[in-house]
């Protein structure tokens, strides 16, 4: 699978939900998202636990870059019991506690996230169909950006995982 993304700091909160309602984005609700990252020699591999939602698995690759960007990824649902079985064989390496406000706009999702620890940020991820040209999720995330006002110094190059390692004072994960 694939998505054309971007995570950013956002300055006016307050004003987001208005700026979605502009764009005739349908609210979907709030989730609670606890992403815990296992440690493994390439990538990015956790277990994102929402609720409501499912449990799954989520590896995924992508450049660390300011602005949008392809990162490729594959999902698994699985029973939430498999946990303890990723920790004692991979380790964790941190874990990123998030409350998500979920807006959809034509194949892209916007993310109002509240991250303990590391604060407010909007991603948007267009997720991309097969064979579909990654042209169409860069414009889209154009008209994004410029609908938020965010500038390149808005940009996070980087995820939440990388963020959590590099928080002073961040309790160290097993």
């Amino acid at each position: 699978m694939r998505n054309i993304e971007l995570k950013a700091r956002l300055a006016d909160w307050d004003g987001a939900p208005q700026v979605c309602e502009r764009l005739a984005a349908a609210p979907q609700g709030e989730i609670h998202q606890v992403d815990t990252y296992f440690r493994v020699p390439g990538g990015r591999f956790k277990l994102r636990e929402a609720k409501p939602g499912r449990t799954e698995l989520v590896f995924y690759r992508r450049p660390d870059t300011a602005g949008p960007k392809g990162c490729d990824y594959v999902l698994e649902a699985v029973a939430p019991s498999i946990k303890g079985m990723l920790e004692d064989a991979l380790g964790i390496l941190a874990v990123v506690d998030k409350v998500r406000t979920l807006w959809l706009w034509h194949n892209v999702r916007i993310h109002l996230d509240e991250v303990k620890g590391l604060g407010r940020y909007i991603e948007f991820e267009a997720v991309m169909a097969d064979g579909q040209d990654d042209s169409e999720g860069y414009d889209r995330l154009g008209t994004l950006i410029e609908a938020f006002g965010l500038q390149q110094d808005d940009m996070e190059p980087v995820s939440y995982l990388d963020l959590t390692l590099a928080s002073p004072g961040r309790e160290l994960a097993g």
